[in-house]
Parts: structure tokens; sequence; C-alpha cells
């Protein structure tokens, strides 16, 4: 039997940057619209944040497992395919549940909390906020909704980590819906999808075997990089967009995209060439988490500088 494998490891903990960027960020742009920062309910919107991404990952790992895609995927990698966990380690199902739930629980407990710390009228907001992100969590991949196995895996991720994540970072702070809330929505959700695109790529063959019908399996490899290029594009567009209609001096926000021209290059140009060849794939999936953990930096960089 293997070595148990760490905490970490189970909850994917690499790819938390995808949740804590967009929490970060848009809180940031509140203190901007506020003039103050609520650092109690910054620490409990944090919270809730990472219950809900580890409980994504955890059910993610679970549900793909039970259902095949895992276990015939030959190209899993760190970039994608899942962690491997529970083929390598079957007995920790029961572990993998409750870290799941736990997550769960977490968000649950700092929603409850946070609920009296903001006004009324951004309650509802809160809770449809927690519900449809627990949703999302659970039935990304589990039974009967299966929103990755049903052709719904990229908006899901998308929203999760774009609007939602922007948003309830903004209602932690007592914002509903700010135009320049708004504005920066899209991109951080645009950014992970990158990383799940990519992913799919690699991960064909066992997705088509296992009845995963993301839009590489529909729609094939040369649509798929294809549709990779405009979305990054559509990231440099609204990073562009903030410099443009934020108001005050917005150049920090262009440091966003220095990724975009030192790493995604090879990004783009691996992707592209070799769309329909899963190892050299690999290659342009690490450096689309590259970009991605550089972007998310930089443009949390950008927002403090703004703020000074």
């Amino acid at each position: 039997m293997s070595t148990n494998p760490s905490i970490a490891k189970m909850v994917r903990a690499q790819f938390l940057s995808s949740i804590i960027a967009p929490i970060v960020a848009g809180t940031l742009l509140s203190v901007y619209i506020n003039g103050y920062l609520d650092v109690i309910n910054f620490i409990i919107v944090f919270i809730i944040g990472i219950g809900l991404h580890v409980a994504t990952n955890v059910y993610n790992d679970i549900y793909d497992t039970i259902q095949g895609t895992d276990k015939v995927n030959v190209h899993r990698n760190e970039a994608s395919g899942g962690s491997g966990v529970l083929l390598d380690n079957p007995e920790l199902m029961g572990k993998m549940y409750f870290l799941a739930r736990t997550g769960l629980v977490m968000a649950l407990a700092g929603t409850i909390a946070l609920t009296p710390l903001i006004s009324r009228e951004l309650w509802p907001h809160l809770w449809g906020l927690f519900f449809l992100s627990a949703f999302f969590s659970k039935y990304y991949t589990a039974p009967p909704f299966k929103l990755a196995y049903r052709g719904l895996g990229e908006f899901s991720v998308w929203f999760a980590f774009g609007p939602m994540a922007i948003f309830i970072a903004a209602v932690g702070q007592g914002i509903g819906f700010h135009p320049m809330v708004l504005l920066l929505m899209p991109a951080t959700g645009l950014s992970t999808s990158t990383i799940v695109l990519a992913g799919q790529l690699i991960d064909l063959d066992a997705d088509r075997d296992g009845g995963k019908h993301g839009v590489a399996s529909r729609l094939g490899t040369r649509f798929t990089s294809v549709l990779y290029l405009i979305v990054q594009l559509a990231i440099v567009t609204n990073v562009i967009l903030l410099f443009v209609y934020y108001p005050g001096s917005t150049w920090p926000f262009l440091l966003a995209l220095i990724p975009y021209v030192f790493i995604f290059p090879k990004a783009a140009g691996i992707i592209l060439k070799h769309h329909d060849n899963p190892d050299k794939i690999k290659i342009g999936a690490k450096f689309t988490v590259l970009t991605h953990v550089a972007f998310s930096f930089m443009l949390i960089v950008g927002f403090v500088i703004y703020l000074i």
C-alpha cells in the first residue's frame, strides 16, 4: 500500500490561488469604494471561499473516481486529471468525504457569522451566493446534475471563480452591485477557466471514455485551443478596461499583464501548435498555470498600489 498523501495534496492546495485572488482583489476594490477595510468581514469571507474551494476540489476527485474518469486517465499530471489520491489510496474515500463536508461546514459557519455583520439588504445576496456555491462545489461532478459531464463545467468554473467570488468579497465589505465591482468580475474566473481548457486537451480520451463532455470532448481539440486563446485575450481586454474606466491613477492594473508578455506566449504557442498531443500539452498546461498564478498575484499587487 502506498504512503498516505498529505492533506495539501488531498485538497489540491496548489490551486487555491484561484479563490484567493478574486476574494483579495474584490476586497481591495471595496476598500477603494468604501474608504476603509472591515478586517473581520474579510477574514470570514476568506474562510468561506477556502471552505467552498476545498469542497469543490475534493468532491471533484471523489466523483471523477466513482464515475470512472480518473481510472482511465493515463495522462494525469500536476496541471490536470485531479489528484489521483483515491486511485492510489481507495481506503481514504471516507476521509475525502469528511474533508469535502468540512469545507462546506466551514463555509456555512462563515456565512452565518457574516450575516449580522452586513446590512439586511445584502442578506439575500450573501445566502444566495452560499447556496449556489455549495451547489457548484458538489454537483460540478456529482450526480444527478454532473455539470461538468453535461457541458456546463466551463461556465460553472468561470461563474464561481469570477462573478461569484468577486461579489461575495464585495458583499462582505457592505457593497452590492457597484459598477466597479461588475467590471472586475470576469477576469479571475476566465483565468481559472484557462486551466480547465488546457486540462481538457490533456484529459480528452479519459473524459470521452468517462462521459465527461467538456468543450474539448464535444467540439474537438482545435476548437478548444482557439477558445483558449480567445479566453486569454478576454482577460487582457478586461485588464485594459479596468485601466481605462476606473477612476484615478490606474496604471498599476497593467502590472497584471506582465505574465502575458513573458509566460503566456510560450503556453499559447504550445497549445495552438500541439492541441492534439497530450504529452506536449502538459508543458503548455504548466505555463498556463504559471500565467494564472502570476496574473493573480500581479492583479493583487496592482490593487494594493492603486489604493496607495
